[in-house]
């Protein structure tokens, strides 16, 4: 039995959390591998709904979770998160969460620079959730940053504030923001150290055991293939590489031990803040779209922007993001529309694309061309089979596989997570 690493194959959002806690029920171990609290999950169990943004969804399914040194932790947001998912019933100790010993701390800071940064930009904002996502990962490259082992050591965790604040402070002021006193923070993370000590642990020893007894490993990505540092719509991304290869690394094993990389793709198309989206519609269409579908951000509240499948894009993400097999969820928010769009590539400047350039400019210009398909009457909300699909709906599907190059191995129908179809269990490989 292989393991599975679930990532996002269009701008996030496109309903990862359903995935991984459908996905968990096969799984002893959950980890996450990237990213911070500025992405979210949203899972519906029964009339409980959980919004998780750090820890690991495995949690809902009693799975021990993992959150992998790849993961930059606000530990005041993590320990927030448990006191309010264990008010919702779920059991959370160091028994059934772990934390890497190495995973960068995000301090308030970091938050403050962000924002202050953002607000700086002006008209040309990047469109951050302001919670120092960013200004943390920074640090971690820079060789400065507050990692978790380093809430053991008082004299280490001083020494280090030292210099992070040097820095911090420094730009804090030139951006017309108060700086922060070393004490204060010092105070806090001494404070907080007790609560979290008892999670962490070198996770990559316990991976590594639980490879050698064969234990099925879930690898949870947070945001989405085209919103990684690299091969991303940038300067428009997150602050980590979001591809399955940063699952080895985001969590101490080797690339073999990643296993099928299931993709997550909704049947259309929505992108949270600011950048290109050559799909996007801003009409009635779009509207519907975000009404019937509840397009808000989990964690910012922020409406998505909606628009039309874009296969050229979901292609370029399968192949970057080494996608075996594609998850596509909200196929039931189409229902009753009478014709459908999907994007079959781009002109820019005249010319035809059959990829997203990386050029900033570029990427801006882009217009979609765009196949038209008929769409559906009957309602697709809550099948469980390929029988109770209208034809037309099996129709859809089958085009974006062939248009994607990436088979169509899931199929969600609806928030709950038993309304799915299963084509390709990825835990076979």
């Amino acid at each position: 039995m292989a393991n599975v690493a679930v990532i996002g194959a269009q701008w996030g959002d496109e309903g990862k959390g359903k995935i991984v806690d459908w996905l968990a029920s096969r799984a002893e171990i959950v980890v996450r591998f990237q990213g911070g609290h500025n992405a979210g999950h949203t899972l519906v169990v029964g009339n409980q709904t959980y919004r998780l943004s750090l820890l690991p969804s495995g949690l809902v399914r009693g799975k021990l979770g993992i959150i992998g040194n790849g993961v930059v932790v606000d530990p005041e947001a993590l320990l927030a998160e448990m006191d309010r998912v264990r008010a919702q019933g779920l059991t959370v100790s160091p028994d059934t969460l772990r934390i890497s010993e190495n995973a960068v701390l995000i301090l308030p800071v970091h938050g403050a620079l962000d924002r202050a940064r953002e607000a700086a930009r002006g008209e040309h904002k990047i469109g951050t959730t302001g919670r120092g996502i960013g200004p943390a990962y920074e640090d971690k490259v820079a060789r400065r940053a507050i990692r978790a082992c380093d809430l053991a050591e008082p004299e280490t965790l001083s020494t280090k504030l030292d210099e992070l604040l040097l820095h911090h402070n420094t730009l804090l002021r030139g951006l017309g923001a108060e700086p922060f006193e070393k004490q204060a923070l010092l105070d806090r993370l001494l404070e907080l150290a007790p609560r979290l000590l008892p999670h962490i642990e070198p996770v990559w020893m316990r991976l590594d055991e639980a490879r050698r007894a064969g234990t099925r490993v879930l690898f949870e990505g947070a945001q989405a293939v085209m919103l990684d540092v690299d091969h991303g719509t940038y300067p428009f991304v997150t602050s980590s590489n979001t591809i399955a290869a940063t699952a080895a690394a985001g969590s101490g094993v080797g690339p073999a031990a990643v296993g099928f990389v299931l993709g997550i793709a909704k049947a259309y198309t929505t992108r949270v803040g600011s950048g290109p989206f050559p799909t996007e519609l801003n009409d009635e269409v779009g509207q519907m779209l975000g009404t019937r579908g509840h397009e808000f951000g989990t964690v910012t509240g922020r409406p998505r922007r909606c628009g039309w499948f874009d296969a050229t894009m979901v292609r370029q993400a399968c192949k970057v993001g080494g996608i075996q097999g594609l998850a596509l969820t909200k196929l039931d928010v189409l229902d009753g529309l009478d014709t459908l769009k999907i994007g079959v590539g781009y002109e820019i400047g005249g010319e035809r694309f059959s990829y997203l350039p990386a050029g900033q400019a570029a990427q801006a210009a882009a217009r979609p061309i765009y196949e038209t398909i008929d769409g559906w009457a009957d309602s697709t909300r809550g099948a469980r089979s390929w029988a109770e699909l209208p034809a037309q709906a099996i129709k859809y599907v089958k085009r974006i596989e062939e248009l994607v190059e990436t088979p169509v191995t899931l199929l969600s129908t609806s928030p709950e997570r038993d309304d799915t179809i299963l084509m390709r269990d990825p835990f076979e490989g």
